[in-house]
């Protein structure tokens, strides 16, 4: 029987972190997994901590489409906020090169709208403000380019399971074990409502204990630290002029024009590719088959 093949792309979510395994992480596409097809499924995870749109359009996307798979895993943007260099238009380019180039290949595509991380991590409101602000223009643009690309989307980024701390890390920003179980439980409801073929659906009860208190706390002051460290070195700097930008704002009664702004950059943005760039598409996925067609003439001479 043929394997059905799945790879997944995206950044520390992806990855599994806050779901520990015995060699590393987990997470939800590796719970997902077995449950895509009553056979055997070939699981690559391609999603690295910390990646951007950027990354996964430069660093994965060749590598998946290599594997020639049958579904495919894009879930990315949070990082992107997170940086000074934040764009939307080229965001949104990425995502629809990405995105793309999966559709070419006849790929069931599955995308996820993600938390604002403000929120999440109960910041003052002058600095969740900017914040939130960036993370609804990304969500915005991943509904608009999962419509397009005709993918398979988990709206993740609202609802109760938010706030339900037991599913949540000690980070308050990755999923738990719980959480990942969730994700995964709820993406193969949607494979099933779309028709589908998929296998047994994931559990929902973990299969470990969740953190202590204490564990949670060592991770804070060890990893946890030099996660917030790096991310405050690069972010920092503008999330304060941001920040200085919203009480000025706030002070003038004119925080709506913020909003403004950040809806109409999103319009731009979306705008941009309403002609399309097919070609765009077509180029990456004939570029990786024309590697992979040299490789075979060269196996096969050897």
């Amino acid at each position: 029987m043929t394997a059905l093949r799945f790879v997944a792309l995206g950044d520390s979510l992806t990855e599994g972190v806050g779901d520990p395994a015995r060699d590393g992480w987990r997470g939800w596409a590796a719970l997902l997994a077995p449950g895509l097809a009553e056979g055997p499924v070939e699981f690559t995870n391609l999603a690295v901590s910390g990646a951007r749109t950027r990354d996964v359009l430069e660093r994965q996307l060749a590598a998946g489409l290599a594997r020639r798979p049958d579904v495919a895993s894009v879930v990315v943007g949070v990082n992107d906020t997170l940086r000074r260099t934040f764009d939307i238009h080229a965001v949104a380019a990425r995502l629809d090169r990405v995105y793309g180039a999966f559709a070419a290949r006849g790929t069931v595509l599955l995308t996820a709208c993600l938390p604002d991380p403000g929120a999440m991590l109960g910041l003052p409101h002058a600095l969740a403000r900017p914040l939130a602000r960036r993370q609804r223009a990304v969500n915005t643009v991943v509904h608009a380019l999962s419509d397009r690309h005709r993918a398979v989307h988990l709206h993740a980024g609202e609802g109760a399971w938010l706030r339900d701390r037991a599913l949540w890390s000690a980070d308050r920003l990755h999923p738990g074990e719980r959480g990942h179980r969730q994700l995964a439980l709820r993406f193969h409801t949607l494979l099933t409502a779309s028709g589908l073929p998929t296998g047994p659906a994931p559990t929902p009860e973990p299969g470990f204990p969740a953190p202590t208190k204490s564990a949670d706390l060592r991770w804070l002051a060890t990893a946890g630290v030099g996660w917030v460290a790096r991310r405050c070195a690069d972010l920092l700097p503008q999330l304060l002029a941001l920040a200085a930008e919203e009480l000025r704002h706030r002070a003038r009664g004119s925080s709506a024009l913020l909003d403004l702004r950040a809806s109409a950059a999103v319009s731009s943005a979306l705008a941009a590719l309403a002609v399309g760039e097919p070609s765009a598409a077509v180029a990456i996925v004939g570029a990786v088959d024309e590697v992979q067609a040299a490789d075979g003439v060269r196996t096969g001479s050897g």
